[in-house]
């Protein structure tokens, strides 16, 4: 082997042991008559040092390497006389005996280093040395002990891992399906698999109990932090369930997976929230606990006083943010601004300081007194010392728009520790959403979530506002304002998805081509089954602290869906054009 030890491996008890590593130059450096060079793997950094006074060819080997080479070295373990604590093998260093070079390296663009200098674009470029790097090296390595952890804890709760196909049928209905055409059957196109959905659901009829997946998924949709176009799901499915059985199986796998990669407790049980308690108190449906700050109604307390903008609104709210009271005129011109962003999208901001003296400032004093502004800030539960912020509007669309206020306060005030972790479930969800311009109902999650079951007989009226009341046998898992993962128990017999496909108006003859499979499948004793996937990108940068998921893959797609390393997408020659019975509409 190249190799006795790695370079993250030896420590002060390996003193007097003859060694042989190998990896790459990190840097070398001379100091008086001494070479000093660390030698870097993905376990670690080791220093090696060359005495001025050694073979006159070790020298000039030694001289002549350059950063990101690759060598073998042999030596002694020496106790270091300048300790480095900020590294596992600080306390030693090896006293070089030989050197073979296993490989020369051009200069790198960019600095190998815990940080580098080299830019987004540049590091995405050579990808292949960006992932050299300890960040990365952390992050693929807890990727991988979480896998592990998920594979070990479903192994004995008595789940198979079972693969489904990759070339599908086209089903859009959420996201733009990627499409693969098909050469043997020209014209035709295969899909690639938005999730496993269905394949999963055949296998309940199939009799296989318990099953999952740590799977690659694909959405054509445009990209941000937390999205890819190729992502990976922890994808479960599990018969003869309810509800509750899925969420204290899935939880308990969330526990170890926090306690045995992070060493974290979480609590138990998980809290669980309405999503109806979730949009009203937080605006969001995917709220981050770790700090107060609630949205508070205060509609009926402030209408009918002459303010043209909250009479002629059906919905006011407001949220207090503490010890920011002391906001400049300037500053809340600036938050004013903000929220009339297109991301936020709010017409305006009404505020209210409360003074650490007791007193009351704020933006609609023409129409208030000091006595109902006090009982507005009160409504919102506001202290001496805090900001109140107010926005009005549509229920929801308000609610929404005071939720992401109040995540960019919370991030502005430093209550959104990543290293914070607060979990919990959001359940009973509307199944249905209506869109007033296609006049239809939507699925809010997909065609084949049940209805709760007490909510059956709203479910089968032909009355909107009936059907508006049906909530979903829903649930998703939410930690720290991101959704990791969501779920529903199914529709297993015909009829009822039969209906399913009527309120979302789909056609007997569309339902059929589009899910006929799954539909006939029900006919053959379907069991009662839910399940629930992960997103398991999204896991990981969490678990690491971070928001963007790049990290945690190996080799992720930017802000386009380009891979600029191997530059793809690319064009195909006109004979591969040919082969699959395609032309191009892009002019050259």
């Amino acid at each position: 082997m190249y190799r006795s030890n790695t370079c993250g491996e030896l420590r002060l008890a390996d003193k007097g042991k003859k060694v042989t590593l190998a990896g790459w130059v990190q840097k070398s450096r001379k100091l008086g008559g001494m070479t000093f060079i660390d030698l870097r793997d993905r376990y670690g950094i080791t220093q090696l040092v060359i005495d001025g006074g050694a073979d006159p060819e070790l020298l000039q080997k030694a001289e002549s390497l350059g950063r990101e080479y690759v060598i073998q070295v042999s030596g002694e373990v020496l106790e270091r006389q300048s300790k480095n604590s900020r590294i596992p093998t600080g306390e030693i260093e090896i006293k070089v005996e030989s050197i073979n070079i296993l490989n020369k390296s051009v200069t790198p663009p960019f600095t190998i280093e815990e940080n580098s200098d080299g830019g987004e674009d540049l590091r995405a470029k050579y990808r292949y040395l960006d992932l050299r790097r300890p960040p990365l090296q952390r992050a693929l390595a807890l990727r991988h002990r979480l896998a592990q952890e998920i594979r070990t804890y479903l192994d004995a709760q008595g789940f198979m891992e079972i693969e489904t196909p990759y070339l599908i049928k086209s089903t859009p209905e959420g996201a733009r399906d990627f499409v693969v055409p098909s050469r043997m059957n020209p014209g035709t196109f295969y899909a690639l698999p938005q999730s496993p959905q269905t394949f999963k659901q055949l296998l309940m009829v199939a009799g296989y109990d318990r099953y999952f997946q740590i799977v690659r998924c694909f959405r054509d949709e445009d990209l941000r932090a937390d999205r890819q176009p190729e992502f990976t799901q922890i994808d479960c499915e599990m018969s003869f369930v309810e509800q509750e059985d899925v969420l204290n199986t899935f939880e308990g796998m969330m526990r170890q997976m926090f306690k045995n990669a992070l060493g974290v407790d979480i609590p138990n049980p998980l809290p669980r929230m309405s999503w109806y308690d979730a949009m009203d108190n937080y605006g969001s449906d995917k709220p981050d606990i770790r700090f107060g700050m609630k949205i508070h109604e205060v509609t009926q307390l402030v209408k009918g006083h002459g303010f043209s903008v909250f009479d002629s609104c059906d919905y006011i709210g407001g949220i207090a943010v503490s010890g920011c009271a002391e906001y400049t005129r300037k500053q809340l011109d600036e938050l004013t601004e903000w929220v009339k962003r297109p991301q936020v999208g709010a017409k305006g901001l009404v505020y209210i300081k409360c003074n650490a003296d007791g007193s009351f400032k704020s933006s609609i004093d023409k129409f208030y007194s000091p006595e109902e502004v006090k009982a507005i800030a009160d409504a919102v539960e506001a202290k001496a010392g805090d900001l109140v912020l107010i926005l009005c509007g549509a229920k929801r669309k308000t609610q929404t728009q005071l939720g992401v206020l109040r995540i960019e306060m919370g991030g502005r005030l430093g209550l959104r520790d990543p290293h914070t972790f607060a979990p919990l479930w959001i359940v009973d969800f509307p199944l249905l959403e209506w869109d007033d311009e296609t006049q239809r109902f939507y699925a809010m999650h997909h065609p084949f979530t049940a209805p709760k079951p007490e909510h059956e007989q709203w479910f089968y009226s032909d009355k909107k506002e009936d059907l508006e009341r049906v909530c979903a046998n829903a649930y998703d898992f939410v930690l720290n304002g991101t959704e990791l993962g969501g779920g529903s128990i199914r529709i297993h017999n015909a009829e009822m998805q039969s209906r399913m496909f009527e309120v979302l108006g789909i056609s007997k003859e569309d339902a059929e081509y589009k899910f006929g499979f799954i539909i006939n499948a029900f006919k053959y004793g379907a069991p009662p089954h839910g399940g629930l996937a992960f997103g398991f990108d999204r896991v990981c940068a969490l678990f690491g602290g971070q928001e963007t998921i790049r990290d945690y893959i190996a080799f992720p797609k930017n802000n386009q869906g380009r891979d600029v390393m191997i530059d793809s997408p690319s064009r195909i020659d006109q004979s591969q054009m040919d082969e699959l019975f395609l032309a191009s509409t892009v002019e050259e």
